[in-house]
């Protein structure tokens, strides 16, 4: 888990130059890359169930790790949806 507490402030700081007008991110890729900190946060309870209701490890239990990759793969779909659409309006 410290290796995730290290690498939340780089990709906040990502999130920060991502954010910025002279970047033109794409809002819905600006989206997406926000959203995965919802997929980061929600997976800390849903691992936290895992161990104690279920006396696993969250990868085993299939209900709650399936809802976790939902929201990663949301937010992999909304970043790069937006990369897509902007590249369609340039042509």
């Amino acid at each position: 888990t410290k290796l995730s507490q290290a690498g939340l402030a780089p990709y906040l700081v990502y999130l920060w130059f991502l954010g910025q007008p002279q970047t033109k991110t794409p809002p819905l890729t600006n989206f997406g890359a926000r959203f995965l900190l919802l997929f980061v946060f929600a997976t800390i309870p849903a691992g936290i169930v895992a161990k104690t209701v279920y006396g696993d490890i969250l990868s085993n239990v299939d209900v709650l790790h399936g809802s976790s990759e939902a929201l990663l793969t949301l937010s992999n779909l909304f970043f790069a949806l937006g990369f897509a659409r902007a590249l369609a309006a340039e042509t």
